[in-house]
């Protein structure tokens, strides 16, 4: 079953220093004023913080679930990909480790301290 943005909602917005907006008709999930997670207008499509350096080498992998961003946003740490292609479990992955490429490091080993869940999966932490 694909994943929807109401479970991506309900995870992003447990996260300490996360917060919802809606920029343009789409929603975004953001950290102060950086954004983690992003979606297509038809919420079909999951714009998400991943590092430069392992972009290409995600999307060559698996180039039917995951894409490269537009030209204008290749200058940001971002990958997009389909809902439809992924479960729950790779859903939560690719947003702690986004979430977490945008808090201080010590909000997230805190965070990931009191939840003994999924830990990070590798990536850049801020």
């Amino acid at each position: 079953m694909p994943v929807t943005v109401e479970e991506v909602r309900a995870l992003a917005l447990q996260l300490p220093r996360a917060y919802e907006a809606l920029v343009h008709d789409r929603v975004k999930f953001r950290v102060g004023r950086i954004v983690f997670l992003a979606f297509s207008r038809d919420e079909t499509v999951m714009g998400f913080g991943f590092p430069k350096d392992q972009r290409a080498a995600l999307v060559a992998a698996e180039p039917a679930k995951f894409s490269l961003p537009s030209t204008s946003d290749m200058r940001y740490h971002w990958v997009h990909v389909k809902l439809s292609a992924i479960d729950h479990a790779e859903m939560t992955e690719l947003v702690l480790d986004a979430w977490r490429m945008c808090v201080p490091k010590k909000v997230a080993a805190a965070y990931f301290a009191d939840d003994p869940g999924p830990g990070p999966a590798g990536g850049a932490a801020g």
